[in-house]
This record gives structure tokens, sequence and C-alpha cells, in this order.
């Protein structure tokens, strides 16, 4: 019998609706892959294991929900659930049992989902990591703070997973562990019940094993039909390959992943235009990260007052620093960020998607850090639908991923610029 953790998400949900899978098979299936893995990977924060399949069976024995019916997913532990511990990557919050689900969870559990369990995430979505090692080589870091969630589904523990993002904390992980990570534009996945960081850049994103499952995904969650249901482009998509302001810090394997990419992308027929830098990008990494650091201020401002001591020297020194933001620098900082999202159509200019770095290079060497997010604050800042896709596999078993981003509000069309690449890597 075929493993059905091969199968994609839509047939997955096609066949259950068909009673020739049952849900239960299903996420006996992946339970089992965590039960062989965790010990290694360490990407969950809260299993049970039993509860899970109870799930999987009453979705059995019910009638089609929506089009996730029977699907497992995980949520990372910075989302409310209502009937598993939410603890935020925090001993403050050891033990919290949220009032409700986020909304998030809540459509997808309407849908038909079926929530395995929690996993890890950094401290507060911050740079504190947790427990887990990246499953293509648990020497090197999994990448942060959606950690867990991109173990997970790049071993194979789940098909679907929830991540968030104020930095490059959906892309990086992804890129790091080798699966797909999809952070969507600014609020097309409504945020209520998920812990804030920072307001104006929070964003839900999905980790999946295809461009297709984590479009599919967020299609649902978004009722967005032309995510759910990918089209090929129908003419030949235009690519723009574009080194950013940030190259510098670019390694070789991420020289030589941006360089596999576009010779795919060629070889498939893609027109690929290499991109002058724009004026407006230089600094905006830095823009970024004055806009996170005055507004998790005051988004911790409960656990900064009242728990300093549980918090980590980490954390504790991101505070401090944000503390010294003034909000006439904080007031600046949204200004240059709102130019810069106004010279973006002419950035893009006649390309589809653009090609860029996901991030520096392969993960780090060591578990005490997560990585550096500089390919990815700018575009977080900019509100862009970004997606990474792994292009590069390196002799230690680590892959090497690239990121595309697209126009706002135009999600569809670069996931299908996505397929399109993911295909495109896929051939000899």
């Amino acid at each position: 019998m075929t493993d059905p953790r091969s199968l994609t998400v839509r047939e997955a949900a096609r066949q259950i609706a068909e009673r020739r899978l049952t849900a239960e098979a299903l996420a006996a299936a992946y339970l089992d892959r965590i039960e062989a893995r965790e010990t290694m990977v360490g990407a969950w924060q809260y299993l049970d294991r039993e509860r899970a399949l109870a799930d999987a069976r009453r979705r059995d024995a019910e009638p089609t929900r929506g089009p996730l019916h029977g699907i497992p997913i995980a949520v990372k532990d910075l989302i409310d659930t209502v009937d598993m511990p939410t603890a935020y990557g925090s001993s403050i919050y050891r033990g919290h049992r949220p009032a409700a689900d986020a909304s998030c969870v809540a459509l997808a559990r309407a849908a038909g989902a079926v929530v395995l369990g929690k996993t890890v995430t950094t401290e507060f979505a911050a740079f504190t990591p947790g427990k887990t090692a990246n499953p293509r080589n648990p020497a090197h870091t999994p990448g942060g703070s959606s950690s867990g969630s991109a173990a997970a589904v790049a071993d194979g523990m789940a098909p679907l997973a929830f991540g968030t993002q104020t930095a490059g904390s959906v892309i990086r992980p992804a890129a790091y562990c080798g699966c797909i990570g999809y952070k969507p534009s600014f609020g097309l996945i409504n945020r209520a019940g998920v812990k804030p960081l920072a307001d104006s850049l929070d964003t839900i994103g999905v980790l999946a094993g295809t461009v297709e499952d984590a479009a599919f995904f967020a299609g649902v969650l978004s009722e967005r039909p032309a995510l759910r249901h990918l089209a090929a482009p129908s003419d030949r998509p235009r690519f723009g390959l574009y080194r950013t302001p940030m190259w510098d810090e670019a390694e070789p394997a991420t020289a030589a992943a941006l360089d596999a990419a576009r010779a795919a992308l060629e070889r498939a027929g893609a027109a690929v235009a290499e991109l002058a830098i724009a004026p407006e990008h230089y600094g905006l990494a830095e823009v970024q990260n004055t806009i996170m650091g005055f507004e998790m201020v005051r988004a911790l401002a409960y656990e900064r007052t009242l728990h300093s001591a549980e918090l980590s020297p980490r954390l504790a020194q991101m505070l401090d620093a944000g503390m010294t933001i003034g909000a006439d620098e904080y007031d600046r900082a949204l200004a240059r960020a709102a130019e810069a999202r106004a010279g973006l159509d002419a950035f893009f200019g006649s390309c589809d998607a653009v090609l860029v770095p996901a991030a520096p290079g392969e993960a780090p060497v060591g578990l005490g850090n997560t990585g550096d997010p500089i390919f990815n604050r700018m575009w977080t800042l900019l509100g862009v639908p970004c997606v990474t896709l792994p292009a590069r596999w390196a002799d230690n078993g680590l892959p090497t991923g690239v990121q595309l981003v697209g126009r706002i509000g135009n999600d569809p069309r670069l996931m299908a610029c996505a397929a399109f690449l993911e295909r495109a890597l896929a051939k000899p």
C-alpha cells in the first residue's frame, strides 16, 4: 500500500471524501513518522496521539465539512488553540489554555482539518531558540521563529503547518529545512488569536511540501478561489533577478542557488531579467528593525513590566534596544516604508515575480541561534507576498532556498510563478 503521506493535500482530501482513505489512517501515518523521528528533530511542543486519532475518527464518522476534511495540520505554538496549551515559547505561559481558537485554527477546523499538535516557536517569535534541530542535519539550526513548523513539514511529520513572520520567520526556516514557506500579502490570513510581536509587520504564513499545497491551504483560509485552484501561467512568466542592497551578505551557497534557479527558469522558457538596485530599497532592513523594535516593546508590555526575570537575555536586550527608539524615529521609519511601498509598481515593471535570496546561505551550524533574516526584513516591511523553495542541495544534506516576491494582493500570480519554478527545478 502506498504511504498516504506521499499524497498531495488535495488528493488526500479527495480520497477521504470518496471513502478510499480514512482520516484516521492518514493521521496515523503522520503520527508514526513523528514517533520515529521526534527524539532527533524536536519539532513538537505539544502532542497527544490519542486526541489526534480520536479527532480523525470523528471526521470519518461525519459528512465532509470542507476542502481540508481529514487533513492533518500543525499549529505554531504562538497561535491560540482552545483544546491544547499555548505557551508562546515562554515559561511565563507554561500550561496556558486560551479561551478560544485563533481565527486561522477555527477556520481550518471548520474546513475539516485535524490538528495534530503544537509546534515549537522561538520565545514570543523573536530570536531565542527552542529545542528543534534541522531535520536534514541535526547539527544545524532549523531557523526561526517557525522552527517546529518548518522542521515538521520538511521531515514528513505533517503535510501543512501554520507559521508567522515578522522579519523572516516563515521564509528563513523553510529555506533552511527544505520545504515550501509562503508568507502571503500582509493581512491575507486573519491574525485574531495570534500573540502579537509587531502589529504592522506580523503576518500568518503556511508551510507545506509543495507550492500547490501551500497555495491551497492559504486559499481555503482566505476564501481565495484563485489560490485554491492554482492555474498555470497562460504565457511565459516574466521574472526579475534582484540581488538586493544586502547582496554582500550572500554566501556562495545562496549565489549558487540563485544561479541554479535562473538557469532552470530559462531552460523552461521563462524570461529572466536582472534588475538594478532600487534607490528607495537602501536601508529598508534597518527601517524594518526600527519598526519592529518600537512595536515589540509595546506588544510585550505586560511581560516586560511584570515578568522581566522570566525573559531570555537575548529578548531582554532587544526590548532594551527598543526602549531607546523614540516615537519620532518610529514615525520616520513608517514614512520611509510607505514611500518604498508606493514605488513597488515601478519596481516590478513587467515582471510577474522577482527572484531574490531567501537567506544568507545554508542553515548555520549549532542550535544556539536561528540565523539572520537580512534577506527577509525588507519584503516583510513592504507587505508583499513571498515564497521560498529549495533550489540546491549540499553533500551535507542541507538545502539552500531561493525566494520569489510578488505584487501586494496578487498572491495567485506569485504562487503560479512559484509552481512554474518548482517544476523547472525538478527537471534534470
